[in-house]
């Protein structure tokens, strides 16, 4: 085994230079990588997922075994010309896929590789299986208060049938005694006598009973317009598991305007057809709910053409925030950098799009208070960041843990008209 010494300089220059080398190649590879995702996101995510499914296209996985490098290259960038050259590869992909060429792409055979790089590093998201030994817990919320006033209703109808039993045994015991029968008391009289005979129990319930009716109706109050858990039935059967899960489709695709306008948007029946052009049946729903997108386009899916009788679809909202206050997608998506699933909830697990969170103004200053700034290397926060008072300019260098709430982001002009 040969040993480098670094005992003389030229050996020394040898091996910083292979250090050098290989990092060199390590980190070009990693930055391909990177600009192989952003590309194949750019030019081949709306037809191709990177892994197998197909989309309006094939997956892409072993595309990288099953054609040579040279061929791709070619198909790629112009593939109505490889086939219209008679290639016989081009014309047998041609074939297979319904004769519809890809359309050609303005990339060069080095972003090309880096396409290739990434997809064939691509891993698909596997979810979380959580295997649970034994009967599931189930938590235990404690009785509600009209449980609990259930309760003492029931007490009080068991003492009076206690007290008529009482008093049949009385009655039996003086006629069996030749004694004068005693007289039948009412249930409200036997209530009242129960009542008078036990002033102090009753007294204790009466202000239970009225401290829970309180708190229901403070509950109550706090739950007016608070709609957590609303999954309305959609005209479409749109499954957010099967786009945003299984086929790993962005967010961002379809509510593209999240990231620069105040609202998320809501599709297009047309960016739908960039995919269901072709798709035309799908694996939980088949033909139907694909259809209903047809029919509101008026689109032929044999002739592939467009009539004039189109008609939007009327989804139903599924968040909605009172007149009064103010919400900015643009601000929390791409200035905060958050997640969608922050306030969404897992989507990518959704049939039917709902409402994850409670959307109370506590619940958003709590956010607030919690939710580190993100200000490195972030161009919003440059010149906010020179206006901090030296306190807080010491505590970000200290330890990066400025909150939204320390900018000011639980006045109440920020979110309020």
């Amino acid at each position: 085994m040969n040993v480098i010494s670094f005992k003389k300089p030229a050996n020394l220059f040898l091996g910083l230079f292979s250090f050098l080398l290989a990092f060199s190649v390590s980190t070009t590879s990693l930055q391909a990588q990177e600009d192989g995702e952003k590309l194949f996101k750019s030019y081949c995510a709306s037809c191709h997922s990177p892994g197998a499914n197909q989309l309006v296209g094939p997956g892409l996985a072993g595309v990288y075994d099953k054609y040579e490098k040279e061929w791709l290259y070619k198909w790629i960038k112009n593939s109505g010309a490889l086939i219209a050259s008679g290639d016989d590869q081009a014309v047998a992909v041609y074939e297979q896929y319904a004769k519809v060429a890809m359309p050609a792409q303005p990339v060069t055979d080095v972003q090309i590789d880096a396409i290739l790089e990434y997809v064939k590093a691509y891993k698909p998201p596997v979810a979380d299986v959580v295997v649970q030994d034994g009967p599931v817990a189930v938590e235990d919320e404690g009785m509600s208060s009209y449980t609990i006033v259930g309760i003492v209703v029931l007490f009080l109808i068991l003492i009076i049938l206690l007290r008529k039993v009482q008093y049949i045994f009385t009655a039996a015991k003086a006629r069996d005694s030749g004694e004068e029968m005693p007289e039948e008391t009412t249930l409200t009289q036997a209530l009242g006598i129960t009542v008078s005979q036990n002033k102090t129990i009753f007294a204790l319930l009466g202000i239970v009973c009225l401290c829970l009716f309180a708190k229901g109706g403070w509950d109550s109050a706090f739950g007016v317009g608070v709609f957590q858990g609303y999954e309305p039935e959609q005209p479409i059967k749109f499954s957010h598991e099967l786009h945003a899960g299984t086929n790993g489709i962005d967010c961002n695709y379809c509510h593209n305007s999240a990231s620069y306008s105040k609202s998320a948007g809501i599709p297009s029946p047309n960016l739908c057809m960039n995919c269901h052009t072709y798709i035309q049946e799908g694996p939980q729903y088949g033909k139907e709910e694909i259809s209903k997108i047809y029919t509101a386009l008026d689109f032929d899916p044999v002739t592939k053409t467009y009539g004039p009788n189109q008609k939007p679809i009327k989804w139903v909202k599924v968040h909605n925030l009172p007149d009064h206050v103010y919400f900015n997608h643009s601000q929390h998506v791409t200035v905060g950098k958050i997640a969608c699933q922050k306030c969404h909830g897992p989507v990518e697990t959704y049939t039917v799009g709902k409402q994850y969170a409670e959307l109370t103004m506590g619940w958003c200053i709590n956010c607030h208070r919690e939710t580190k700034v993100q200000m490195a290397d972030n161009g919003y926060y440059d010149e906010i960041h020179e206006r901090l008072p030296e306190e807080l300019k010491k505590q970000y260098l200290e330890d990066g843990t400025i909150t939204v709430s320390e900018l000011g982001g639980i006045e109440c002009g920020k979110c309020h008209y």
